[in-house]
């Protein structure tokens, strides 16, 4: 019976390690659902979406040439002082304009408002490497969450056949009068139960592979067990200290900040005059009398509003409020990173703590199984205690693995929540996003018929085809 639980043992060994030369690795996993997250191409939209509401806020310092058209029939009859008569007054007039503006000077709301932009640019990019976390760490865990399961099956599997073995065994020592039908009726319970296990442990594996499927992008193969831990610093204050620094969501409260501020100067600003240049050149013909005229005109406008029922001054405290709550909102998230950081640390050493206590337990629960069967032989012991030494074996190596996916998973979590788990950070072999690229081309508001806007155009083909 001891060597059929040692073939069975290598044979589920066997089983996960066999394919390993040609398995997935856990860099794979990550660059596939890189490449492959949704996520990361909605908030990559998002952030070009953001670059054009800075050219947008820039146009308005940029002159603004307009045209107007007009056609205008007259009809109409009129009765003279002279023998002619009623006469007809019909005319036709065409008539067109060319209008040039530019705002000279506003008193900086419109820089103030394009400044705005810019900090919003910035804390939607630390936005998107907040989201690259979020999808990195999600790939770690659907990985290691794949691992598991397997290996909760081939336990579960291997403990099937065991029980199947023990069984056996007790049906033909009740054959022969060495145990009751209650010990076979034991057996019989405690591999029903088995077969319930691994039927749970089927259904939990499927459900790994959904998840994997759904952020990796691919049904997962063989896969390698994962690598050595990344290097983790041990000092939590530390830790702490560079999340505070370096965290994507917090740099990116601290530019929302930074904007709600300028907003506020842009709204004080708005309620200063403007002055600004307008020229204009108009052309009018009338068809009926061949009347031309043409004519032009070029001034200074300067104006600004005296009264509007306080929108204005409603207008700046509005303001004022939504740069006190990203303040608060600054003051909350910075608290949460650190927490963050304090729960991951916890998590890493309970993990591995758990982890030497699982194999701990694994050695000492083997010991007693066999010394149990041993003793079980020579009958000193009922099948019900061979049977709840197997189990505490088993309930052992369970937490083994357990164990190990949960140290995985916390020691990434500690990069998450320093900011360090990103496609940079880990050294992936992707081509990584580059969020400058198409705010250098937006930033001066191309036109499409330009050499820049072209260019624009087909890094866009690019992105769509990506």
């Amino acid at each position: 019976m001891r060597r059929g639980l040692r073939a069975a043992t290598l044979g589920a060994a066997m089983a996960v390690i066999a394919p390993v030369a040609s398995a997935e690795t856990l860099a794979d996993a990550l660059v596939n659902a890189y490449n492959h997250s949704g996520l990361l191409q909605q908030n990559r939209a998002l952030l070009r979406a953001a670059d054009e509401d800075v050219a947008v806020a820039g146009t308005a310092l940029e002159p603004v040439l307009r045209w107007t058209a007009s056609a205008q029939q007259q009809f109409g009859r009129a009765r003279g002082s002279t023998l002619a008569g009623v006469q007809d007054t019909d005319s036709l007039t065409l008539s067109g304009s060319l209008i040039g503006e530019l705002l000279l000077y506003d008193f900086g709301a419109t820089a103030l408002r394009v400044e705005a932009a810019k900090e919003t640019v910035l804390a939607t990019r630390e936005t998107l490497l907040g989201i690259e976390q979020q999808v990195l760490l999600r790939a770690v865990q659907a990985y290691m969450g794949v691992i598991e399961a397997n290996e909760f099956v081939a336990l579960r599997q291997n403990n099937l056949r065991v029980l199947t073995q023990e069984l056996r065994a007790a049906r033909n020592r009740f054959e022969v009068g060495e145990v009751t039908r209650t010990d076979v009726a034991l057996a019989e319970a405690q591999l029903a139960q088995a077969r319930s296990g691994l039927a749970t442990a089927e259904g939990n594996r499927q459900i790994a592979i959904e998840e994997y499927r759904n952020i990796v992008g691919r049904m997962p193969g063989a896969l390698r067990p994962p690598p050595r831990l990344p290097t983790i610093a041990s000092d939590v204050d530390a830790a702490k200290g560079l999340a505070v620094r370096r965290h994507p969501d917090l740099r990116a409260v601290q530019h929302q900040v930074s904007a709600a501020e300028l907003l506020i100067r842009q709204a004080e600003a708005a309620k200063k005059p403007t002055v600004s240049l307008q020229g204009t050149l108009s052309l009018s013909e009338n068809l009926d009398s061949s009347n031309f005229s043409s004519g032009g005109s070029i001034g200074l406008n300067a104006g600004g509003t005296i009264y509007q029922g306080g929108a204005r001054s409603s207008a700046v405290r509005r303001a004022i409020a939504q740069r006190d709550a990203q303040r608060g909102n600054l003051h909350v998230v910075r608290h949460n990173i650190q927490q963050n950081v304090g729960n991951a640390y916890a998590s890493l050493r309970s993990a591995r703590a758990s982890l030497e206590a699982s194999d701990r337990q694994i050695r000492a629960a083997r010991v007693a199984f066999r010394g149990v069967r041993e003793e079980a032989t020579l009958g000193a012991r009922t099948t019900l205690d061979v049977l709840d030494a197997e189990q505490s074996l088993l309930d052992a190596e369970a937490s083994r693995i357990s164990a190990q996916a949960q140290l995985y998973n916390a020691a990434y979590a500690v990069l998450a929540s320093t900011g360090q788990l990103t496609a940079r950070d880990l050294r992936l072999p992707v081509q990584l996003y580059d969020p400058a690229e198409y705010y250098n081309l937006v930033k001066d508001s191309p036109t499409k018929q330009s050499k820049q806007g072209a260019q624009l155009d087909r890094v866009l083909k690019r992105l769509q085809r990506d």
